[in-house]
């Protein structure tokens, strides 16, 4: 980490991640039924629970409508979280207002094309290590970790340094 990436994350209050590609590795399993599952990482979870314990903010965005998202962001006590987002410019703009956060407090992770716009305006910018290439070279930081494997816990740890936060858990 650099200083001017340090220097940004010492200011964030609020991540905003997406869905596939970044909390998830991109997969979608199929059963037989029709019915889709995903994997999450556990130390992506693990990183947003001490997020919560440490009284930052999270949020989800997703252009996504799914059950399974929901079940995982309840898990996780993510109050935050927008299905069906189609220009995540407008609902990162939206969600900050109401949340009483500035652009610059805000943590931004994505994957793909579509959240090009809202990784333009976040304070803070990054994508996992399998990200879209055009995402690639518009974020402030691309992740050794990969979707669905750590890159939001590596950015949470990231947030944390900069911070100065000891990464401990908090009973």
């Amino acid at each position: 980490m650099d200083e001017k990436q340090k220097n940004k994350l010492k200011n964030i209050k609020l991540l905003v991640m997406d869905v596939d590609g970044t909390l998830t590795d991109a997969s979608m399993y199929y059963t037989s039924d029709g019915d889709v599952m995903k994997k999450f990482s556990t130390r992506d979870g693990m990183g947003i629970d001490l997020m919560h314990k440490r009284g930052f903010q999270t949020a989800i965005l997703t252009s996504e409508t799914n059950l399974m998202v929901a079940k995982r962001a309840e898990k996780l006590n993510i109050k935050n979280v927008i299905f069906g987002v189609r220009q995540k410019d407008i609902a990162l703009k939206n969600l900050a207002q109401e949340l009483s956060v500035k652009l610059e407090e805000i943590a931004y992770i994505g994957d793909d094309l579509n959240d090009i716009p809202a990784i333009k305006i976040a304070g803070f910018s990054a994508c996992p290590n399998d990200a879209s290439n055009c995402v690639k070279k518009l974020v402030d930081y691309v992740c050794i970790k990969s979707g669905g494997n750590g890159a939001v816990r590596e950015l949470i740890e990231m947030i944390f340094t900069s911070q100065e936060i000891p990464l401990e858990w908090i009973a």
